[in-house]
């Protein structure tokens, strides 16, 4: 009995492990954002497995937060298996230059290889810029999910920039 229940208690534990691994082959082409900050990489990363369980509630946080079209997000994250993670990091940088979440996509599609780091400089969001500050704290604001405390939004560098010591971001 002590042995059946080992047994499944070994692969019920391998299903979780493989489970959010399987789920990155399903996607148009490898997760990696490569934004230039590991926090921020992981918090892209969380919104993969937290969209998996609950596609609805991350849909609906882009489409609230940054104001994507729904039908937009949906379509690069259910019909062109876009991973999430990117889909939420092109609108948050669309919103904070001021151009539409489409147009960032389109250049993610064409220069991915390039890193998030790249394109969101290229934009004019450069690191330790209000903009980018004020990115990584609705990261760490989003649902919940941020868990890691110690490098989170604004790392304590930001010298009062950023959406969560202001009046929010410009355009909203």
């Amino acid at each position: 009995m002590h042995t059946r229940l080992a047994i499944t208690t070994l692969f019920l534990g391998t299903l979780l492990l493989c489970g959010p691994l399987h789920a990155q082959e399903h996607y148009a082409f490898g997760f990696s954002p490569n934004s230039g900050d590991a926090w921020v990489d992981a918090q892209l990363g969380d919104f993969n497995v937290y969209a998996a369980g609950n596609l609805d509630g991350f849909v609906d946080e882009v489409v609230v937060s940054y104001g994507a079209p729904r039908v937009l997000v949906r379509e690069y994250v259910v019909d062109r298996r876009w991973p999430p993670g990117d889909v939420y990091y092109a609108c948050a940088l669309a919103h904070y230059s001021h151009r539409p979440c489409r147009a960032v996509l389109d250049i993610w599609e064409h220069e991915h290889g390039k890193g998030w780091g790249v394109i969101a400089k290229g934009l004019g969001i450069k690191p330790g810029s209000a903009e980018f500050h004020a990115m990584k704290a609705d990261l760490g604001k989003s649902k919940g999910r941020s868990k890691a405390k110690d490098h989170g939004p604004g790392n304590g560098n930001d010298k009062g920039k950023g959406r969560d010591k202001d009046h929010g971001p410009p355009g909203r």
